[in-house]
This record gives structure tokens, C-alpha cells and sequence, in this order.
């Protein structure tokens, strides 16, 4: 697929862009493209129920005008000195940001690591279909599985060209290969329903269908039967995939751009205790295979590896260029880009270990719930109040006794952090990855 993997065409229309920017009128401009390819295939109960593929390319151009600027985007690569124009005109009539420019050349990188983050095999949809097929018939053949929700096997090629006024040209790009199921146990008004998934760089890292498949259908069938609690506060233990999400909101928090708003809980809280001492949580752009790694961010910037939070300390925000300036800081190269203007975002984000191993922590439990999966968002950005809709087990005298739904686990996440203990089961699977969590004290609403 040589059209597909060569990015010279791109690179060279990004160029062109930006000269159109400045021919324009423009003081300061950059460019992005992005090339999309996808395929995927769905079934159930071994049928396709739908194949789809998508190719596209997508061009971005920022310019600046003074302190003004402006974006605009196109996914026709027909007229760029008309786009250029429209981009300028719009920048000349928008309001003046301070904050708003290109980046110090001086940080942009010259050196373009390698991640091996391109699989140059290519599933065809029959290749796919297979999978699928073969993850459902796992899921399906667990005792106790009544139905599927269906199974899904997809494959992508993304990445990233940028071109700038002042002399950065840079490109990536990625595979990404995955399968999922979701499996139904039980019947009528009392079915369950869970899911397994393996998403990686390349298809040979991929779990096996078999081991997706009977990971769903064991996890619907445990969770059959579940029954309700009496409110109350309790010890909460979430497992790993359940455990991304607490993560995520402090990787929500810590935003450069809430930052500098003032809409973040811990807007005041760099280089204090937010976590318990021994937490360390890291951002890591560089992770070979990373599903989330990349050479450079949407500016040009190949930011360190971060320790976010460092001994329970929180350490950095995460910043683009806009948010550095504005909070008085230097970008840390955390630049998240499509075809519009960068936003700070992380990659591959890891909460680190702790040294207790989860059923341990489930033995020194006298009552409390192990949550296996999250409903709705329910988190306050600005406070850090905290209410989520949750399902598990019930934890009683340090055993696994029964399912539970239909709870709400509720606090406030500065509290949370400042007693939350990692345990020793770290999975990578996903662009946050954690091992299971323990919090004592928290508010579980049942019935």
C-alpha cells in the first residue's frame, strides 16, 4: 500500500499551505494533514452484520496575524491559496491572544524516534471477519452464556504531518489493530451483559480471540444474580480497567487550558501532596508500541517523559504552548492535534505499581465493593466532587461473596487521591493503564 504509508504528498501539501498563508498575508503560519485508513467488520450470533472501510486525508492550517489567529480546516486538497485567504481574513477580524503563537523554534526536535509504531501487515476484511467470528464463538461456547451483543474486528492506519513557517517539517504514522466482544448470560429481565477487548500496534501483540472471548463470557456469567446494598460507607477496590477512569479525571484536572482557567480542583495544587507518598503516576511518549506514543507532539515538541505526579507530588501540568504562556511556564511538549488548533492531552499514561497484591488487599477487607465496571460521568471538575454509578462484588470478611448493582460510589477526589493504594497487578492494555486501586471511607449509595 504504498499510497497509503508515503507521506511525501502530504508533506509537500502542507507546505504549500503555509507559503499560501504567508503570500496571503499571514506573519506566522502551520499546517497539519492527517491520513485516515480504516476496516472493520462486526457480527453476531455468526453473522456479518457490517464491514466498513474509510480512507481520507485532512488539512489543517493555523495562521497568526499579529496576535490574532485563526484555523480552518478542509478535507479537499483543491484550492489552498483560496483556504490561506479565508484563514487570514478570519484571523485579521478576531479578537487579539496573548497567548497565541508558534512555538520557540529552539524546542522544536530535529530527531524523529523511532517507536515501531507501524504493523505493515494488513488484515483484508475476510482476514477480520475470521477474528470476529472466532472471538464471538469463545464468548458463546463459556457455560452459563446466553446471547452476544456481537464481536468486532477492525484494523487502522493514523498519524500526523506538520509543517510550520519556521522551519519544522515532521510526519508519523501508526497501525492499530483491534478485537471486542460483549457477552449476555442469564435470561429475561435477569441477563448480564460484559464486554473484553485487545487493542495493539501490531496484530501478533494482540490477545488471542479465545482468551477475548472466554474473558467476556466468564465475566457476564459471574455477574448474574446480582444483588442490591443497604447505603453505607465502605472500603472501595477497583480493579485495573475500572481504575483507568480515576485516572482520568486527574489527567483531566491537571489540563493546562482548565488550569489557566480556573475550572480545575487542583488549579492551585503543583508541587504539593495529592496523592499518598510512594504514588507515582507517569506520562510516557515514547513507549515503543505505545498506543498512545508519538516523535513529536502538534507543535513540534518531543516533550520528556514525565513523572506527573512523583512520590505522591504532583509534579506538572500538562501544557501545550498556549497554556505554558499563559500560566507563566514552558511547554512540556503535551501538545494533543488534529486539523484545529493544539489542546494539552497525555499519551501513555501509567499509574505505577504499589507492592500489595489485589487479593491481599481483598483479605484485609471487612466490608466493601470491588468495582468491575463505571456508569456516566458524575464528576465535578471544578470541586472534585465525585458520584458514579458502579456494579461488582460485595466484599465481606475479606472473601468475594455476591454480585452487586445498581450502586453509586460517591466522594470528593482530593480526599480520594490522598488515600488511594495502587496494588501490584499493573495491566497495559489501553492509553491509561493502572493496576487496581483500594479506597477506604467512601459513601456506597444502594438502596
Amino acid at each position: 500500500m504504498p499510497d497509503v504509508l508515503d507521506q511525501s504528498e502530504l508533506k509537500e501539501k502542507a507546505h504549500r499551505l503555509v507559503a499560501a498563508a504567508i503570500a496571503a498575508g499571514a506573519d506566522r503560519a502551520d499546517a497539519v494533514a492527517v491520513r485516515g485508513v480504516s476496516l472493520s467488520v462486526g457480527v453476531r450470533l455468526g453473522e456479518v452484520e457490517d464491514s466498513e472501510r474509510s480512507e481520507g486525508d485532512d488539512f489543517g492550517l493555523r495562521v497568526f496575524v499579529g496576535r490574532r489567529q485563526a484555523t480552518i480546516s478542509a478535507n479537499v486538497f483543491a484550492d489552498p491559496a483560496g483556504l490561506a485567504a479565508r484563514a487570514v481574513a478570519m484571523a485579521r477580524a478576531a479578537p487579539e491572544d496573548p497567548f497565541a503563537d508558534l512555538i520557540d523554534p529552539d524546542l522544536l526536535t530535529r530527531d524523529f524516534v523511532d517507536l515501531d509504531l507501524l504493523d505493515l501487515g494488513t488484515p483484508s476484511a475476510a482476514e477480520l471477519t475470521a477474528r470476529a467470528l472466532a472471538t464471538e464463538d469463545a464468548a458463546r461456547a463459556v457455560a452459563g452464556v446466553s446471547n452476544s451483543g456481537g464481536a468486532s474486528a477492525s484494523w487502522s492506519l493514523g498519524g500526523l504531518v506538520l509543517v510550520t513557517s519556521h522551519g519544522f517539517a515532521g510526519a508519523w504514522l501508526g497501525s492499530r489493530h483491534a478485537l471486542s466482544v460483549t457477552a449476555l448470560a442469564g435470561s429475561g429481565t435477569a441477563m448480564e451483559r460484559d464486554w473484553a477487548a485487545s487493542s495493539k500496534i501490531f496484530a501478533e501483540d494482540l490477545e488471542t480471540p479465545e482468551e477475548i472471548g472466554r474473558r467476556a463470557g466468564e465475566r457476564a456469567v459471574r455477574r448474574l444474580n446480582p444483588r442490591q446494598i443497604d447505603t453505607r460507607v465502605a472500603t472501595v477496590v477497583w480493579e485495573p480497567r475500572a481504575a483507568t477512569g480515576l485516572v482520568g479525571h486527574l489527567l483531566s484536572a491537571i489540563n493546562g487550558a482548565a488550569v489557566a482557567r480556573r475550572t480545575s480542583f487542583l488549579s492551585k495544587a503543583r508541587e504539593t501532596a495529592v496523592f499518598a507518598p510512594g504514588v507515582t503516576i507517569t506520562d510516557d511518549p515514547y513507549r515503543r508500541r505505545g498506543l498512545s506514543s508519538r516523535p513529536f507532539d502538534g507543535e513540534g515538541v518531543a516533550g520528556p517523559v514525565l513523572n506527573l505526579v512523583e512520590d505522591g507530588i504532583l509534579r506538572h501540568w500538562l501544557l501545550d504552548g498556549a497554556s505554558a504562556r499563559e500560566l507563566g511556564l514552558a511547554t512540556n511538549g503535551r501538545a494533543a492535534r488534529g486539523t484545529g488548533s493544539p489542546s494539552p492531552g497525555s499519551t501513555n499514561v501509567t499509574l505505577q505499581p504499589g507492592p500489595t497484591g489485589r487479593d491481599a488487599m481483598i483479605r484485609s477487607i471487612d466490608a466493601g465493593l470491588l468495582v468491575t465496571d463505571m456508569i456516566g460521568s458524575g464528576v465535578n471538575g471544578i470541586t472534585g466532587d465525585y458520584s458514579r454509578g458502579a456494579s461488582g462484588f460485595w466484599i465481606e470478611k475479606g472473601e468475594i461473596t455476591h454480585p452487586v448493582s445498581e450502586v453509586t460510589v460517591a466522594g470528593n477526589l482530593i480526599d480520594m487521591y490522598a488515600r488511594l493504594v495502587p496494588a501490584d497487578d499493573l495491566e497495559h492494555r489501553f492509553g491509561i493503564d493502572t493496576p487496581s486501586v483500594m479506597i477506604e471511607g467512601l459513601t456506597i449509595a444502594g438502596r
